[in-house]
């Protein structure tokens, strides 16, 4: 606008203001109108920069208040996914949109909200389409669709969000559902020229399978067999969904005849004169396999020592190769971990000696305490503690055998997620600050317990605290308990 003001204001020494314009009144009183036309021009930019200075005002007035709750407690406020969610997109996208509306653009501004746009689901959900997760494509898509249907105005129609979705559907094989899917797309947009592809082809296979029933249900009926017994169900999920379950608290409920056999009773370490006196709190969470939980087994000042020592040593976390042995990086788990020895620190050490008399295991022999930290979506997918048949050198360079036992503290509450979970079995065993838990990873004969395959769910509010102990096999030859009861 301003340049197109300058353009005409420097046109007119060497056209409409012409000295031969003086000559002519009609001519004269054209300038007047052009002038006119400058003087309206001029005022439109004004108002047009005055409604973007009031909208970058008022960006800027909403970043302050933001900015101002979010420094009163930094690791609480991210810790709340859609805090974090929008801190990440403003970083990445709005403050460049601010940029440009600063320099050129005439928009209407950046808007926050408390909650995910519909334009935020459907981004969520692209994610997982280009990585082919299907599965959470479905997820986001649909709760993109639920918003729109809700009534919510966005830019993103419903025929964007079905054409993702029906094809995720499709992916997973639910094909009465993708073709419910695109039929519903086709009725927004009849021209749509995929969906019609898509709607010829899903037909065309399930017409393929119905004739291949029929064709094997007939060669059946033809046979002079035994009846066909029905198909026994079989309980049975893969284990992603498994985990995805547990993870959202829809345990496994145990039967009242199991539950019976769960104690809560104090624990003298089997008669260690620490424990004689003070004995430990112990709770079962559950039976096969045996997990065991401490209650107040860490204290606050213990745990913020242990805290301000692993947090200038945090790094991405990592796993054992199982070719190499070595310790590596791995997408399936996302959090930052340091590692403490128990000569550096007092506290340590006592943490150390406690884990060993309150299991009577040597952890002279164990890896060194490990400190993690997961912030939001921070998970660690399922996985063992102990090295398998196929790993024989998963441990080698420690020298000290197979993991027999894991130790894990607690040292944070969790707002929204964050538990331990063993799909095989379907325990769940959630963050409470103080405690610990415990568990054999191995069988009294040294083989391992596959049913003790766990993971750290996603932490969906807050941030979690961990510190864990791996107790090795060396050293445990004459110390470990001949049954399990002798915890007790």
């Amino acid at each position: 606008m301003i340049g197109y003001i300058l353009i005409v204001v420097i046109l007119l020494p060497q056209s409409l203001a012409h000295p031969g314009f003086f000559t002519s009144i009609g001519q004269m009183t054209d300038l007047i109108h052009t002038e006119k036309d400058l003087v309206t021009s001029l005022k439109d930019y004004i108002k047009a920069e005055e409604d973007k200075l009031e909208q970058i005002k008022k960006w800027a007035e909403k970043l302050d208040r933001l900015t101002s709750t979010a420094t009163k407690d930094p690791e609480g406020f991210v810790g709340h996914p859609v805090n974090a969610f929008k801190l990440m997109k403003r970083l990445n996208t709005e403050w460049s949109e601010l940029e440009n509306l600063v320099l050129k653009d005439m928009s209407d501004g950046v808007k926050h909200k408390s909650f995910l746009t519909v334009e935020d689901c459907f981004e969520l959900g692209k994610v997982a389409y280009t990585e082919a997760d299907y599965y959470h494509t479905e997820l986001w898509m649909e709760q993109a669709l639920r918003q729109l249907d809700e009534g919510e105005v966005s830019a993103i129609d419903k025929v964007s969000v079905l054409d993702y979705l029906s094809y995720a559907v499709y992916q997973q094989g639910d094909l009465d559902k993708a073709l419910l899917l695109t039929k519903k797309l086709l009725e927004l947009d009849p021209e749509h020229q995929r969906a019609n592809g898509n709607l010829k082809y899903f037909e065309y296979i399930m017409a393929k399978e119905k004739d291949d029933n029929k064709s094997a249900s007939d060669d059946q009926s033809d046979q002079k067999t035994t009846p066909k017994k029905k198909g026994v169900a079989v309980d049975y999920l893969p284990e992603r969904q498994k985990y995805e379950m547990l993870c959202r608290g829809e345990g496994i409920k145990m039967t009242p005849r199991r539950q019976k056999k769960l104690f809560c009773r104090y624990h003298d370490g089997n008669r260690n004169p620490k424990f004689i006196l003070a004995p430990a709190k112990q709770e079962d969470e559950w039976d096969k396999p045996r997990i065991i939980r401490f209650h107040d087994i860490i204290s606050d000042a213990e745990i913020e020592i242990v805290k301000d020592l692993a947090k200038p040593r945090l790094s991405r976390a990592t796993v054992h190769d199982p070719e190499t042995g070595k310790l590596t990086t791995a997408q399936y788990r996302v959090s930052k971990s340091a590692w403490l020895s128990g000569y550096e620190n007092p506290v340590v050490s006592r943490i150390n000696m406690r884990i060993q008399d309150l299991t009577g295991l040597d952890v002279s022999t164990a890896e060194e305490l490990q400190v993690a930290n997961y912030g939001v979506g921070g998970q660690y997918e399922p996985h063992f503690d102990f090295a398998r048949k196929d790993e024989p050198d998963a441990f080698k360079e420690l020298g000290t055998g197979n993991r027999i036992a894991t130790w894990l503290f607690y040292m944070s509450d969790v707002s929204a997620g964050g538990a331990t979970v063993f799909p095989e079995v379907g325990a769940s065993v959630w963050p409470k600050k103080g405690t610990a838990v415990f568990w054999y990873n191995l069988f009294a004969s040294g083989e391992g317990d596959y049913s003790t395959r766990h993971a750290a769910c996603p932490v969906l509010v807050g941030n979690k605290w961990v510190s864990n102990k791996w107790l090795h096999e060396r050293g445990q030859e004459f110390r470990r308990p001949c049954t399990l009861s002798e915890l007790e």
